[in-house]
């Protein structure tokens, strides 16, 4: 599977990238996963629900199965997984597009706007392989319009080898 970050501090339109690059993608035909970094805590399962007296109870795992989609809920009790780990629990697909991971060893398109006041993250990381921006910027990568949804997809499938 090939694998592409999407990168950027807070506010700098990250998943909205996301968002429209899903879109896009698999429009023209090509299966996707994502995968979304957070920092804060963050529980999906709701308090007096079946599955949350399954977790709360001791299950590692618990699996919610309807008609319209499947659910794993894993209670690692530990560390934070690390990416590859994360990754090696996905169904194959063409593409994964991981949002944040932004330290992680995979190559990455970073999501910049000066607004949100924050300096470029690529001149320190060599895998930053472009930027999208929505301002006019210099640099010794790929400098692609964040607005421009169809040429950020093209760059990251030219980059995996999908087109």
């Amino acid at each position: 599977m090939k694998v592409y970050g999407v990168i950027g501090w807070k506010n700098s339109g990250k998943t909205s990238l996301m968002e429209r690059l899903v879109a896009e993608i698999t429009g023209r035909g090509f299966s996707l996963s994502t995968v979304k970094h957070v920092h804060h805590a963050v529980d999906l399962d709701q308090p007096g629900k079946d599955t949350f007296r399954h977790r709360t109870a001791g299950a590692k795992e618990v699996a919610l199965a309807s008609a319209d989609r499947l659910a794993i809920l894993v209670e690692h009790r530990g560390p934070e997984p690390d990416l590859p780990a994360v990754l090696a629990r996905l169904a194959p697909v063409d593409l994964i597009l991981v949002e944040g991971y932004k330290r992680d060893a995979h190559p990455k398109v970073e999501v910049w706007r000066a607004e949100t006041g924050h300096p470029l993250i690529q001149p320190g990381d060599p895998l930053v392989r472009a930027v999208a921006t929505d301002a006019t910027l210099s640099l010794p990568v790929p400098v692609l319009n964040l607005n421009d949804t169809g040429a950020v997809a093209d760059f990251i499938l030219r980059e995996t080898g999908l087109v």
